[in-house]
C-alpha cells in the first residue's frame, strides 16, 4: 500500500528541489521503503529505526523538529504517519527540509525574518537513532577542527574515525557503511582503521 504515496513523495520533493528530501518508512519491517531526492545519505532497505515509537489512536504528525544531516546543516523535519482503510498505522512519510540556505538568507535579511524558536526532539523518534548521533559527532568533530567534511584529509578522516570508534559510535547496525558514505572512504580503509584502533 506504501506505493501509491511515492508519487506524492516524488511531488513535494520536485516541487521544493533541492531543499527537501522525502523518506517513506515501512513500519512492517522497520526499514526504509522509499526516498525522494536523497540528501541525507540513506539507502533503501536498511533499518528505519523508528520501532520504539508507540503510536496513539491520534496520532497524526510528529513534529516539526530539528536534525543535523551527516554534512553538518541543519535539517527541519516533520513525519506523517500513513495509516490503512482500519486506521492501523503502516508507514511514516517523513519530509526533511534543508534549511541551511533559508538561515544564510536568514542573517542578510534579518531586519524583516524572524528567528525559528528551537523545539525539542521527539523522544520516540530518536530512541536509538544511531544516525542523528554520528551526524551529531561528525559535525562536533569538524567544527572543533575547523575543517567541513568535504575538505577532511585522509588523516584527519583516520583521526575521526578513531574518535567515533571511543565514543561508541559503530554500535549500531550497518552504522559502518553509513560512515564510509558521508566521509567517502573505502569500507575496507575503514575496517582496517578500526583494526589499527583497537591495536589488532
Amino acid at each position: 500500500m506504501l506505493n501509491k504515496y511515492h508519487d506524492i513523495a516524488d511531488g513535494i520533493a520536485l516541487l521544493f528541489h533541492p531543499y527537501v528530501e522525502v523518506v517513506i518508512h515501512d513500519l512492517a519491517t522497520e526499514q526504509v521503503a522509499y526516498i525522494a531526492n536523497n540528501f541525507s545519505q540513506r539507502e533503501i532497505g536498511e533499518p528505519s529505526l523508528l520501532h520504539e515509537i508507540d503510536f496513539k489512536p491520534s496520532d497524526r504528525l510528529i513534529g516539526p523538529y530539528e536534525k543535523t544531516n551527516w554534512d553538518g546543516k541543519r535539517i527541519k523535519s516533520i513525519s506523517s504517519v500513513i495509516r490503512d482503510d482500519s486506521e492501523k498505522a503502516i508507514g511514516i512519510l517523513c519530509i526533511n527540509a534543508d534549511m541551511s540556505h533559508f538561515h544564510m538568507a536568514q542573517q542578510a535579511l534579518s531586519a524583516l525574518l524572524s528567528i525559528p524558536q528551537e523545539t525539542e526532539k521527539p523522544e520516540a523518534l530518536f530512541k536509538e537513532d544511531w544516525h542523528e548521533k554520528i551526524n551529531q559527532f561528525v559535525t562536533d568533530w569538524t567544527n572543533k577542527h575547523g575543517t567541513p567534511v568535504a575538505q577532511l584529509s585522509q588523516k584527519q578522516k583516520k583521526a575521526l574515525i578513531f574518535d567515533l570508534a571511543e565514543s561508541g559510535g559503530f554500535e549500531g547496525k550497518q552504522a559502518a557503511a553509513y560512515v564510509c558514505r558521508i566521509l567517502g572512504v573505502a569500507r575496507a580503509t575503514l575496517y582496517n582503521y578500526l583494526k589499527q584502533q583497537r591495536g589488532e
